[in-house]
């Protein structure tokens, strides 16, 4: 697998929370240039990054980000909000306290309503796979499986540890067929990206590449 394939797959992203338009801009132009999926940003610059690139490039943005605990209802807002200022792609955070209490029809149905809010736009679940045991990744995958989402999304970056190649699989075992899989967290190089490629995800999540 060559770079520009790989690139092809980056949801190129930063999400630091010092981040200045300066440095949103520059990431837009690079991933313009780079032609990868997307650039992932913060809410913040949603709208004036999307005037900024138009159709160049689909602007992802977060919900929910990091920690996922805010009720339904914060969330639906976020969502709304975003998609109207101009996001193309959805990373929401799910409920950990809601997985943690065995709360699944909670999880299930809101990845539904906010998936409702993006009319017809891209919703990727960040599960933040460091912080669950294994039974509740399987369980996470069996309840994305029968959600309306598009992809599993392994972590937000901000936790004790990102995405791991034992997870990908995981996910790939006990995920259905029609949903896909975002690695995120840690991946810096090329060499990284396409062994988490080969392990089964479909999109990478990085703020820069080597190799």
């Amino acid at each position: 697998m060559n770079k520009e394939e790989i690139l092809k797959k980056v949801d190129y992203t930063v999400l630091k929370q010092t981040a200045t338009w300066e440095e949103i801009k520059d990431l837009c132009n690079k991933a313009i240039k780079l032609q990868t999926a997307s650039v992932c940003i913060p809410p913040y610059y949603v709208k004036k990054a999307k005037e900024y690139v138009g159709d160049q490039m689909k602007i992802c943005t977060v919900i929910g980000f990091p920690n996922g605990y805010e009720t339904s209802k914060t969330k639906i807002y976020e969502t709304e909000d975003a998609i109207k200022n101009g996001a193309d792609e959805i990373d929401m955070v799910i409920n950990i306290n809601a997985l943690k209490e065995k709360n699944y029809e909670y999880v299930l149905s809101e990845i539904n309503e906010i998936k409702n809010k993006c009319e017809g736009k891209t919703l990727k679940v960040i599960v933040e796979t460091c912080l669950l045991t294994e039974e509740e990744k399987i369980k996470l995958c069996e309840i994305i499986s029968k959600s309306n989402a598009d992809f599993i999304k392994t972590s937000t970056g901000f936790s004790t540890e990102g995405a791991q190649i034992v997870d990908i699989e995981l996910l790939k075992k006990h995920l259905s067929a029609n949903k896909k899989i975002k690695a995120s967290g840690g991946i810096r190089t090329f060499e990284e990206a396409e062994k988490m490629i080969k392990a089964g995800a479909e999109r990478i999540g990085t703020s820069g590449l080597k190799g």
